[in-house]
């Protein structure tokens, strides 16, 4: 674990086929070929599962002669990254985190997944009692990928590999016409955020990971039409007014997460619909009420906290475009001052529509993040739940994407909340609605390692 963002480079160039059977590895599967800027290429490294999808033999290939070169940046690694923009971490942070991790892959299921378990058996805490589900899943894949590990590099690789390839799978089988990718009903990230919650949390970390796999072209096809049947059962589970169908307790966190899953596929240059996108951000900035500072919290189940998230992380990407649009004015004389206005967006050649768009969003993302870091706020529902810690990840990666130097706080508060309750196991449960230790502990982990994740957060902040 590395106490401060460092640049690492590596490079992954396909060998050969990555066909998948069944979810488990045949010979072929992810034959990957290390190549560097300016060398040839490296000798090839073949990872394979066995039959039962566990354990993990490494066999070497012969190089290949002709091997194209290209480069992978890690998660860790921020190609121009001002250093002012991280934080050396604590070491007690790194600790408590290295022994989350450690807790948390030990908690996979033999089929490559990850479990919340049910709704009306809470009192389950075992992980191996419980059955794998996609939104579990998704959300420890996309904290093992935060961490620095991807489908062939990493501590976790092996764990990311056959999370990934039950996730794959869970999209693939799923019926066209269904706006979910499981048949599990009843669990209980579906039953305290929406029933659609798997397949908006499989599309966002199939859409973070999309980036690791340039090198691949076969597994790139495989995942970007798995995002494209997500982005199509998301759009197709949009309500009129902007939010996912099925709201659970705190139904406000699905929309909010669909917001992201959207705005991170069209990044990974998926399909998206313009308008679909729109109304879903439109939704979450809607619960903020710039004039009178007042907070809709009738999706939110009555708390505060659960919408301001959600407004935060929804209004953040055109918030640091707006940002951008008014400093690159200023620097060209067009502007005298570097607030973000109408006015000032008008005379930096912005159209009325979007300079009205884009102040709406700065107006309400610095209102919502103001809130959302109140203490008063940050106690949610009372005590801590899984929505709680949601709430923490959308409201850090807000404030990270919207150039927000608050984000340092934010991150230090928060920090010392997490690691004061982690249990000594290394997990993190929650006391109310979403108490699954997976889940959380998760969910935990994301937050705390927000840190090395800064230029993926801003890499797509360039204006529409």
């Amino acid at each position: 674990m590395k106490t401060s963002i460092i640049i690492l480079a590596g490079a992954l160039v396909t060998a050969g086929a990555a066909s998948v059977i069944s979810g488990t590895w045949n010979q072929k599967d992810f034959q990957t070929q290390q190549c560097h800027p300016g060398k040839g290429p490296q000798p090839t490294l073949l990872t394979r599962a066995t039959d039962e999808g566990l354990g993990v033999s490494n066999v070497k290939q012969p190089a290949k002669e002709e091997a194209p070169k290209c480069v992978f940046m890690t998660t860790f690694e921020g190609k121009g990254l001002d250093k002012g923009n991280t934080i050396n971490l604590p070491a007690r942070v790194v600790n408590s985190m290295d022994v989350g991790m450690d807790w948390l892959i030990d908690a996979q299921n033999g089929d490559g997944g990850w479990g919340a378990g049910s709704h009306s058996r809470q009192e389950i805490r075992d992980p191996h009692a419980v059955k794998s589900d996609p939104a579990t899943t998704a959300m420890v894949a996309m904290a093992i990928r935060r961490e620095g590990s991807t489908l062939n590099n990493g501590k976790r690789a092996g764990e990311l590999r056959e999370a990934t390839m039950f996730l794959l799978n869970a999209v693939e089988s799923s019926n066209e016409n269904d706006l979910n990718i499981t048949r599990l009903t009843g669990t209980q990230p579906q039953m305290k955020l929406g029933q659609n919650i798997d397949v908006v949390l499989t599309s966002q970390f199939l859409g973070n990971l999309l980036q690791d796999v340039d090198c691949d072209a076969q597994m790139k096809r495989r995942i970007k039409s798995a995002i494209s049947k997500c982005v199509d059962k998301i759009s197709r589970g949009q309500s009129a007014n902007g939010s996912q169908q099925g709201s659970g307790w705190a139904g406000v966190l699905q929309s909010s997460f669909a917001t992201s899953a959207l705005e991170t596929a069209k990044d990974a240059g998926v399909a998206v619909d313009e308008e679909v996108l729109d109304r879903s951000r439109d939704f979450q900035k809607n619960n903020m009420n710039i004039e009178t500072n007042e907070v809709v919290t009738e999706s939110a189940a009555g708390v505060m906290l659960y919408s301001v998230s959600g407004s935060t992380r929804a209004s953040a990407k055109e918030t640091a475009q707006a940002k951008q649009i008014v400093a690159k004015a200023k620097r060209e004389g067009k502007i005298a001052s570097s607030e973000v206005n109408v006015d000032n967006l008008r005379k930096a050649g912005v159209s009325e529509e979007m300079a009205l768009k884009y102040n709406t969003a700065y107006q309400v993302n610095n209102a919502a993040k103001n809130i959302a870091q109140k203490d008063e706020v940050l106690s949610g529902f009372g005590n801590n739940g899984g929505e709680e810690f949601l709430s923490y990840l959308q409201t850090g990666e807000g404030l990270i994407m919207s150039h927000d130097n608050d984000w340092k706080n934010w991150y230090d508060k928060t920090s010392a909340r997490l690691v004061g309750i982690q249990n000594n196991d290394g997990s993190w449960s929650g006391h109310h609605c979403i108490t699954s230790p997976v889940f959380c502990t998760a969910t935990c982990l994301l937050i705390l390692s927000v840190n090395n994740d800064i230029a993926r957060l801003r890499q797509s902040n360039q204006q529409e």
